[in-house]
């Protein structure tokens, strides 16, 4: 099974992103911090060199999934109840009107 690997340039092109937040999205996601559309959301990556300090690798099945979670899907409003008309006034005691009428 062969795994297609993109650069980080790559990876922002096919996300629609500089490649500046690409980096930052890989920093927050490290730290357990970045979220997708309200989701905890991790990245997959490789960072080869000594002490990882080489170039970021990304496989093209992470950023189809990163896409996918990003993907807009409509959903039905909840259905509001009828408000009930309310018959009385709670904590009021006395006639309602204008007074001496």
């Amino acid at each position: 099974m062969r795994t297609d690997w993109l650069t980080a340039q790559e990876a922002a092109e096919r996300l629609g992103i500089s490649v500046l937040t690409l980096y930052d999205w890989l920093a927050q996601s490290n730290r357990g911090k970045f979220m997708l559309r309200g989701q905890a959301f991790s990245i997959d990556y490789l960072q080869g060199g000594r002490r990882g300090q080489g170039r970021i690798r990304i496989e093209a099945d992470e950023i189809d999934r990163m896409l996918d979670a990003m993907r807009v899907k409509p959903r039905q409003r909840p259905r509001r109840r009828v408000p009930m008309p309310q018959q009385h006034y709670p904590g009021i005691t006395v006639k309602l009107g204008y007074p001496g009428q």
